[in-house]
């Protein structure tokens, strides 16, 4: 079976929908059979997998495999996706609570993506209970961290008080991750040898070390 993973995030703007598409393509770079369940309404990974398609032409190796579905649909979908799949990337959408509670509750991990200040640690506190509450363990990642900026190390601190868990890769905000989303691709395949590349490569490892 499937190792399932929900990138969940209540608070907008955190990158989370990149962050899935990133880490999906690495991991099937790799040699994983990915799937991502995109049940954000605002299907970005839907429209980037579209996009993909099309500039690919079918050429690309290593294809996540994309699913767009509504929320309520998420646990079997799930189920059947774990029976042909190594790892099963759920992208839940913000502001739904309830939708985002059936993502977590299908996850072994929850990777909680935000960027590094206070009062964006502030606003994910509710993402936080919500795992609690679940009791599924939540992985806070620090996402579009600025270059030379004290402000990862202020808020790594902050978070060292709450008991969750901080992964040590962090993901810098790098236009190349941008870049390779425009042009239907994953960083890892874009520009394998950027320290962009690097960072997604780093997290994607550590990910699969936590959940073993």
């Amino acid at each position: 079976m499937a190792t399932v993973l929900t990138i969940a995030q209540q608070k907008g703007g955190a990158g989370k929908s990149t962050l899935a598409i990133h880490l999906a393509v690495a991991w099937s770079v790799a040699g994983k059979r990915v799937a991502i369940v995109d049940i954000d309404p605002q299907a970005s990974v839907s429209h980037w997998d579209e996009r993909r398609g099309s500039i690919m032409n079918g050429h690309s190796t290593e294809l996540p495999h994309v699913v767009k579905l509504s929320g309520w649909r998420t646990a079997n979908e799930v189920e059947r996706l774990s029976r042909e799949h190594d790892l099963v990337l759920i992208d839940s959408p913000p502001h739904a609570a309830t939708e985002s509670r059936i993502a977590v509750r299908a996850a072994q991990l929850v990777l909680v993506p935000m960027q590094p200040s206070l009062m964006d640690l502030w606003a994910t506190q509710a993402t936080l209970d919500m795992a609690k509450s679940e009791r599924v363990p939540a992985l806070i990642v620090l996402n579009r961290v600025p270059a030379r900026s004290r402000a990862a190390e202020a808020v790594a601190s902050e978070v060292a008080n709450i008991g969750v868990p901080l992964a040590d890769a962090r993901i810098g905000n790098r236009v190349a991750l941008a870049s390779a989303l425009h042009r239907g691709k994953g960083i890892t395949e874009y520009e394998a040898s950027s320290t962009a590349a690097h960072e997604i490569e780093a997290l994607a490892k550590e990910i699969l070390d936590r959940v073993g």
